[in-house]
């Protein structure tokens, strides 16, 4: 059997502990499975394989009549819309730092598995003291 490779197993674009977070509707269960674990986010482009600082477009929603912009953020890309951009990304919480604080600004709210099965809202200034505790 020599010279076979193994097939790498697929990556998994979920976060068990931000579902679980979810599910009990808990702020500080949240707060920790962002501190210690992925967030499945959705991509407009998807970054370079050949370029690790490239990682992707982030898809944000706009409304309308309104101007607000919102960040969607995902526990697992199943449960993403179908309407939205097929490409998602599995970011750190270092990444997901980062990406509130350059567009504080901007956004207004980030959701949580908007479409459910339990969704969960919060401010981006509570979501950064959440990263930051």
């Amino acid at each position: 059997m020599a010279g076979k490779k193994r097939a790498k197993p697929p990556l998994e674009f979920r976060s068990p502990q931000l579902a679980d977070a979810l599910q009990t509707q808990d702020m500080a269960a949240l707060a920790f499975a962002l501190r210690h674990g992925p967030t499945v986010v959705p991509l407009m482009r998807t970054g370079q394989r050949d370029d690790p600082r490239d990682s992707g477009d982030v898809w944000t929603y706009r409304d309308a009549a309104t101007g607000d912009v919102a960040l969607l953020l995902f526990s697992d890309a199943a449960h993403k819309p179908a309407a939205l951009p097929p490409a998602v990304g599995l970011q750190s919480p270092a990444w997901l730092r980062a990406f509130l604080e350059v567009h504080a600004d901007e956004l207004t709210t980030v959701f949580f598995d908007i479409a459910g099965p339990h969704a969960m809202q919060a401010s981006p200034a509570d979501l950064i003291a959440a990263l930051d505790a």
